[in-house]
Order: structure tokens, then sequence, then C-alpha cells
């Protein structure tokens, strides 16, 4: 059986980095088992680690699951974030948010109440994030330019590409428009879906799109962008790293001919 153990946002993981995989658990644990889909063919389950569990008795290792993605197989990596969403899940909703009675586990990915039997499932904040480009006049594809701007949070100094959170009652194209706007002071024109990605942090959804610039001059909202700018082909910055989806959407743009 595969062991996906965490303490808190960190994953347990074996020497060479991977996912333990025994028939007992090699630590202890606390709560219930959170059953998974299998993994290479075998038994999965989630856990919480115990708050007295040595790890480095064991010849495990702890790493933050963000860190995991260079070690863990896309698979593995794939149903660790799920493992972690269904644990935050877990500690998150113990009581009824309706009649606060204990809630129980109802399905493999829902909780009941035990008193007015409501039913509850994992929530996801849903976040988009577009790719900007300015096509050059020509139609030159090494003269065409993309948007790339530095956020307030982020640790180093590469740049990404404008993101924001999905509001309450607000289209996926609407809150993409809101956010380059508020963000840059641009209009967007020729918006078009591209990909998705889940991101277990804990609970989360990235939906990336293309888009084309339609007018404005870049005005950076100081609390959230630090820097930003028009990059061609053969001048980028410093760009994010292969987990995350802003760098999936530059890499597409970067490969179109």
């Amino acid at each position: 059986m595969y062991w996906f153990l965490f303490d808190d946002a960190d994953i347990i993981l074996t020497a060479d980095g991977h996912i333990p995989f025994s028939y007992m658990c090699p630590l202890p644990t606390t709560g219930e088992a959170q059953p998974l889909p299998p993994l290479n063919g075998e038994k999965a389950v989630a856990h919480h680690l115990a708050s007295d569990a040595d790890v480095c008795a064991t010849g495990l290792q702890r790493q933050g699951l963000r860190a995991s993605f260079y070690s863990l197989s896309d698979e593995e990596y794939r149903l660790a974030g799920k493992a972690r969403e269904l644990l935050f899940f877990d500690i998150t909703h113990k009581f009824c948010s309706v009649c606060g009675a204990p809630m129980e586990r109802a399905s493999d990915i829902s909780k009941r109440c035990t008193a007015c039997g409501r039913e509850i499932w994992p929530t996801l904040t849903v976040a988009i994030i577009v790719l900007i480009r300015k096509p050059h006049p020509s139609g030159r594809k090494d003269l065409e330019e993309v948007l790339l701007v530095h956020a307030r949070n982020f640790v180093g100094r590469f740049y990404g590409l404008v993101a924001g959170f999905v509001e309450t009652g607000e289209s996926l194209e609407e809150c993409l428009q809101r956010e380059v706007m508020e963000e840059t002071g641009l209009n967007i024109s020729n918006i078009r879906y591209r990909a998705s990605q889940p991101w277990p942090y804990p609970s989360g959804l990235m939906v990336g799109f293309f888009a084309d610039y339609a007018g404005g001059d870049i005005r950076l909202q100081d609390e959230e962008l630090s820097y930003g700018g028009w990059f061609t082909r053969d001048k980028m910055p410093e760009i994010p790293g292969k987990m995350s989806l802003a760098r999936q959407l530059i890499d597409l743009w970067l490969q179109e001919e």
C-alpha cells in the first residue's frame, strides 16, 4: 500500500524522494485514513501524521508539497495533491456549518452531518491566469511581444503572468478582463482557453487563457505588482519553474511559429 502522509502542508517521502510503500504504515498517524485512487495498481491512502511521529528515525524525509513536484513522478504528484486537498477538507469540516453537529464521512469525497443530514463536498477556489500577446503590425512572430509581470508575493525575481481569483457571480471571461484592467490598466480581446491545472495549496484550480492586447498603457497595480512590461521571444527575463501553469502557457507561446 502507498502511504500519503502529511504533516500540515509537508508530505513524507522516502530517502530517494518517493511515496512510501509498505504493508504497514511506517509512522504513527491520527484520525481516519482517507482512501485514494490506486497508484501503480496498488491501494493508496492519505493520513495526517501524529504529533509524536519521528520522521528522521524511520529514514524518511519531510518535504513541502510544492517542492515534491521535482521529486515525485507525475502520477505521484497528482495523487499527492488530491490527498492534501482531501485531508484539508477533513480537518476544516469537522462540524456542520448549519447546525454545528459533528460531520462523518459519507463517501470517499464527501461528508454528512450526523444530525441534520446535510452533505458537503470539497470546494475549489478558482483562479484565472492569462498570457497577453501583442502582435506586431508586420505579423512577424519574432517581433510579437508578451506581457510579463512580477508580483510582490513572488519569491525571487522571475516574471510571470497576470492572475487573480474568480469572484461570486462572475464568469471566467469577466474575471479575466477585470483582473487585467485592475492590475495593468490594459484592455484585451480574443480570449481563448488553453489549459488548466489543479493547485492543491490547499484547494485551488488554475484556468489558463491566451488573450490579445486591445489597447491602453501599462499602469501596474502597486499593491499587487512591483514591475512588468512587454518582452519579445529573444529577450525574455527569468520565468517561472516547470511546475506552474504560467510556465506552461509561456512555453506554448514560445513554441508558436
